[in-house]
């Protein structure tokens, strides 16, 4: 779902509870400029979705082990 910045402003509860279901795009001036989501949806679902990377047999663990491990 996508809503302007004054939207979000002006119906900030309603968009809360929606966050746990859906994500939301904020735009500003017709360009999106923030993602409302929830903090409890799964972190390399996160990852796929920015990066599209991620190969479907990873764990978060794994993924977690093999940063660490660069450093």
């Amino acid at each position: 779902m996508s809503i302007t910045a004054t939207e979000l402003k002006l119906n900030l509860g309603k968009y809360l509870l929606m966050a746990a279901k859906e994500d939301i795009f904020i735009t500003r001036n017709g360009r999106t400029v923030a993602k409302l989501t929830s903090p409890y949806q799964n972190k390399l679902d996160t990852v796929d979705e920015l990066f599209g990377s991620v190969p479907a047999d990873v764990t978060l663990e794994e993924a977690r082990e093999e940063r660490l491990s660069k450093i």
